[in-house]
């Protein structure tokens, strides 16, 4: 199995290595697992997680052998360009890869676990948070300098921003890091940005108002296009989800 490890962390690689041996069989599970697996273990005083990506089908097997990076490796390596730029994320550590001469199976991304107290789901849920809109002002913020940063976090959606008060201000930390571009973003790909992360028009409403603000620019034409963005990715998401249970029905 290929490992590639920070060198901060040559000295934890025998435990590490230990960790995916055991896998299946260790570690506190993280989360449910719908598709990936993710679990937490202790080193010292220090938890680490590592998520376990799925064995992928017979043609991404070939490809991810010989054509492309996994997904192990771009969260990686995205992880430690996010923290050059100043992007908050857990500390990335090491990935595995295990391969056979000619397929690609399994990967495991690790990384530090960070406990917070919330993520941008939360904030969809529960409108009585405290603090609230300062929070979702400080996350559109965030997303500001990501896009400063030439950042286009392609899966910029509500679980995938962990959200933690420090003092007065809050953290943010992005993760699931393997669909990611570094481009310079042009005015509607910014805003459209922001469509996967919510169907609440005051949401959007405050995100836009703050996002207008920032690029200096109408308030009324960066909220119709965000609503607009947000209502377009709905319709095709529900789309697909029907598409989805006629072509699998026998699941359903």
């Amino acid at each position: 199995m290929k490992c590639v490890l920070q060198a901060s962390f040559k000295s934890k690689q025998t435990e590490i290595d230990r960790f995916i041996a055991q896998f299946e069989h260790s570690g506190v599970q993280f989360g449910k697992a719908a598709r990936n697996t993710i679990k937490v273990f202790q080193i010292g005083e220090k938890e680490v997680n590592i998520k376990a990506f799925k064995v992928p089908n017979i043609f991404n097997q070939i490809a991810y052998k010989f054509l492309r990076k996994s997904k192990a490796q771009r969260s990686f390596e995205y992880a430690n360009l996010l923290i050059d730029k100043g992007i908050g994320t857990p500390q990335p550590i090491a990935y595995y890869e295990d391969t056979t001469a000619f397929l690609f199976k399994r990967s495991f991304y690790v990384s530090e676990h960070i406990n917070c107290e919330l993520t941008y789901r939360t904030l969809t849920n529960d409108f009585d948070y405290p603090d609230y809109e300062n929070i979702l002002r400080a996350f559109t913020r965030f997303t500001y300098k990501l896009h400063e940063n030439q950042i286009h976090f392609l899966d910029h959606s509500p679980g995938n921003t962990l959200i933690k008060k420090v003092h007065d201000d809050y953290q943010f930390y992005l993760v699931d890091l393997n669909r990611m571009r570094f481009e310079t973003l042009d005015f509607n790909t910014r805003i459209t940005n922001f469509s996967r992360l919510t169907i609440h028009k005051s949401m959007v409403e405050v995100m836009s108002d703050e996002y207008a603000k920032l690029i200096n620019e109408d308030y009324e034409k960066v909220f119709r296009l965000m609503w607009n963005a947000t209502e377009t990715f709905q319709k095709q998401f529900y789309r697909k989800k029907r598409w989805k249970k006629r072509l699998k029905f026998w699941k359903y």
